[in-house]
């Protein structure tokens, strides 16, 4: 059960997160906005007590990992990992820029924290499943946790690896689905519709839960479930808003990826700072 204090807490640190995404990406004006800012809440969790991690030893071979295998909600994963103390938070600000830490897509070799490589859509499922199997062999009993995008899951390699895992009974894998009905260039139901996602992924002998992916206490309780079930692989149905909070993000189609001027970058963290006073009052 969630105490007040911690979902406070979780509400606190997602806010943060994009409040330092929309800083980032207006600094260098364009950016993958959309699929970041749906992810927040889930990666304030996340980071914010629900993974085993040490910022000060972020190889420790005990850790829990995280592969964000939809690579461009990046600049939201660095924006944690930054308040967790990974690194300055001022780093932020070299977001894709030359010689930058921080490109565009995931990418362990280049910045602190980042747990694999990512941005080829499809291929982090696969990863993400090495790595869980990997730590199995090995007699950890550390968790692996994926997000997957729903444009993502239009890619035959990622039901490759969702078979695999029911197969080898791979119970430490927690995958997240960000269903926020968008991709690239439209709303994945006219593109190639994906369906009842929680039952395609139950027919592959997963549990899975469809929650509000806003919803910090929901988030929670549903990784708890999702640790206590035995056996079988997890996937959790985050149904999110693409572009979440950000005033020149949400609501619109074409968020994907944007640009974005100092006007626009300053009135969406104006109003994402007055719901952060409002959180920690």
């Amino acid at each position: 059960m969630l105490n007040l204090d911690k979902k406070k807490e979780f509400e606190e640190l997602a806010l943060k997160i994009r409040i330092e995404t929309v800083r980032a990406i207006g600094t260098l004006g364009f950016g993958h906005v959309g699929g970041a800012m749906s992810v927040a809440d889930t990666i304030a969790v996340l980071y914010g007590g629900v993974m085993n991690i040490d910022p000060k030893n972020p190889r420790w071979e005990d850790r829990d990992w995280l592969v964000c295998s939809k690579g461009h909600a990046g600049p939201s994963i660095y924006s944690a990992l930054a308040l967790k103390g990974y690194f300055d938070k001022e780093e932020l600000l070299t977001l894709n820029k030359p010689g930058t830490h921080f490109p565009s897509h995931c990418d362990r070799n280049l910045t602190t924290g980042i747990d694999m490589t990512t941005g080829s859509l499809g291929q982090g499922a696969s990863t993400a499943l090495g790595v869980a199997l990997g730590n199995r062999l090995k007699g950890k009993n550390s968790y692996t946790y994926l997000i997957l995008g729903d444009g993502e899951i239009q890619e035959g390699q990622v039901w490759e690896s969702v078979l695999c895992a029911a197969q080898q009974k791979i119970d430490h894998l927690i995958v997240f689905v960000d269903y926020n009905k968008q991709q690239l260039d439209g709303y994945t139901k006219d593109i190639n519709d994906v369906g009842d996602v929680k039952a395609k992924f139950e027919s592959f002998g997963w549990y899975a839960q469809d929650i509000d992916g806003h919803d910090v206490e929901e988030i929670y309780n549903a990784i708890e479930k999702a640790k206590a079930n035995k056996g079988t692989p997890s996937v959790i149905v985050l149904n999110t808003i693409k572009g979440k909070g950000c005033t020149f993000a949400e609501g619109i189609l074409s968020n994907h990826h944007v640009t974005v001027n100092e006007i626009q970058m300053n009135e969406a963290l104006s109003v994402l700072e007055s719901k952060l006073e409002e959180v920690v009052k």
